[in-house]
């Protein structure tokens, strides 16, 4: 199976662009993002998942590391149409440099749908220091977890 790729770009000082494609219909690929028993199949080592899908309401997930450690990460919805644009805040619990402003954009064209993913962060350091990290390729491995899953929903 040839996957898709995950097409990722730095702009500007603080923030990372990332895009991808899915052989899926919008609805489902935003289910997956936004529902917490989905979210379970694909996401990393999900311990759990709460989310308050409504403007203002709160998100929670805690993530099991390979090391065993859990990080939580939560924050707020700020915007939400459905079933194509999501803006939330999203911080660390074991590490908070700051607020990062999350916009998820979701389009669809003839049965593929074009997940694009702007993460802004407080400054060009934590930017970097995620990248040095290794977020970017984390997020290949879970994108790739995604379209396994939604092609098993079809």
């Amino acid at each position: 199976m040839t996957r898709e790729p995950l097409h990722i770009s730095l702009e500007g000082e603080r923030a990372i662009r990332m895009v991808r494609r899915f052989k899926a219909p919008r609805d489902l690929v935003f289910a997956a993002l936004t529902t917490p028993a989905l979210l379970r199949r694909w996401y990393a080592e999900l311990v759990s998942a709460e989310l308050d899908l409504r403007v203002g309401g709160d998100w929670r997930i805690v993530t099991r590391r390979p090391d065993g450690r859990e990080i939580g990460q939560y924050g707020t919805f700020r915007h939400i149409e459905l079933p194509s644009r999501i803006v939330q805040t999203e911080h660390w619990e074991d590490w908070d440099p700051g607020e990062v402003l999350v916009t998820t954009e979701l389009s669809e064209d003839a049965g593929i749908t074009t997940l694009d993913v702007l993460s802004e962060f407080p400054s060009s350091d934590v930017r970097e220091l995620l990248v040095q990290a290794g977020m970017n390729d984390e997020s290949v491995l879970h994108y790739d977890r995604l379209e396994d899953l939604l092609a098993g929903l079809e």
